[in-house]
């Protein structure tokens, strides 16, 4: 019965280290890809400010400025969500926190959503319940390029500008540091400015050609598109840092238990060996 025991002991530590040598290898290629998605982001990032930056110049250099794509210019009745989550698993609860905040979104609004999902988990997940997925695209968020995310932003701007839809909003997650990623949401449409009191009237005077129209109508759209391209790369950085987390928690849990069940083997064996020198001494002492 003990070497049955001890069998079935020794065969639970050979398969919790191999656990422990894949949790650990997954750990290590999620830091490397971390480490290239962060470098991503950043750079990325630096580009942001520049489209949001002309916008805003535009709304206080011009007197006219078409409302279109502002705050306020329609009823908001129906709603676009971009969901953003991960196309894998094993990243903790990367997933899941995505999913909470896009349904508790969805649960609030009384009209039927327009649901956008990048990422496999957000689009399973929306799909299994019943939602219409207007637009999937399930390749790795590390995979999809500036010009790939012109294909999720033309057709939801199409949408705005035919007036199927009044609102975007995007929910995705914030990269905080290695160890924190929050879930953030952000409305990408109608468009959110306030005209600068601190701009005299007298310097309001730019030119813009061929028209403030035409020039801000295109400036818009650029930075839908540059937002979700942000929101994907910083997502993907987002993702390897939980990956990396939840399989470095695998990892230590993976060795504890080898620990215990280390112990506990040699336990059993040494109980073993004592059982059977009390039997020998045992019979032993019976010949005498």
């Amino acid at each position: 019965m003990a070497a049955s025991n001890m069998r079935d002991i020794k065969r639970r530590i050979k398969s919790v280290n191999s656990m422990e040598h894949i949790t650990n290898a997954m750990k290590l290629v999620s830091a490397a890809k971390l480490r290239r998605a962060k470098n991503t982001f950043e750079k990325t990032r630096e580009y942001f400010h520049y489209v949001t930056e002309s916008i805003e110049e535009i709304f206080n250099n011009a007197n006219e400025v078409p409302s279109h794509y502002l705050k306020g210019n329609r009823e908001i009745k129906n709603t676009c969500y971009i969901i953003m989550t991960s196309s894998r698993g094993l990243c903790g609860s990367f997933n899941i926190n995505v999913i909470k905040e896009a349904a508790k979104e969805i649960a609030d609004n009384p009209e039927k959503p327009v649901i956008v999902a990048v990422g496999t988990k957000g689009k399973e997940y929306f799909q299994k319940r019943g939602y219409d997925i207007h637009g999937e695209y399930l390749l790795p968020p590390e995979s999809i390029s500036f010009l790939e995310t012109h294909e999720i932003s033309k057709p939801i701007i199409d949408m705005y500008n035919a007036g199927k839809i009044d609102e975007v909003i995007m929910i995705s997650t914030s990269f905080a540091s290695a160890l924190e990623q929050r879930v953030v949401k952000t409305t990408l449409l109608p468009f959110d400015i306030q005209r600068d009191p601190d701009i005299p009237k007298h310097e309001q005077q730019v030119d813009y050609e061929p028209s403030v129209g035409e020039v801000f109508n295109y400036l818009v759209p650029k930075y839908v598109e540059i937002m979700i391209y942000g929101a994907i790369v910083e997502s993907a950085t987002c993702e390897h840092a939980a990956r990396r987390m939840a399989m470095e928690n695998a990892t230590e849990n993976a060795r504890e238990m080898i620990g215990e069940l280390t112990l506990f083997y040699n336990r059993t064996r040494q109980a073993a060996i004592t059982n059977e020198i009390s039997e020998i001494v045992g019979g032993a002492e019976a010949l005498k």
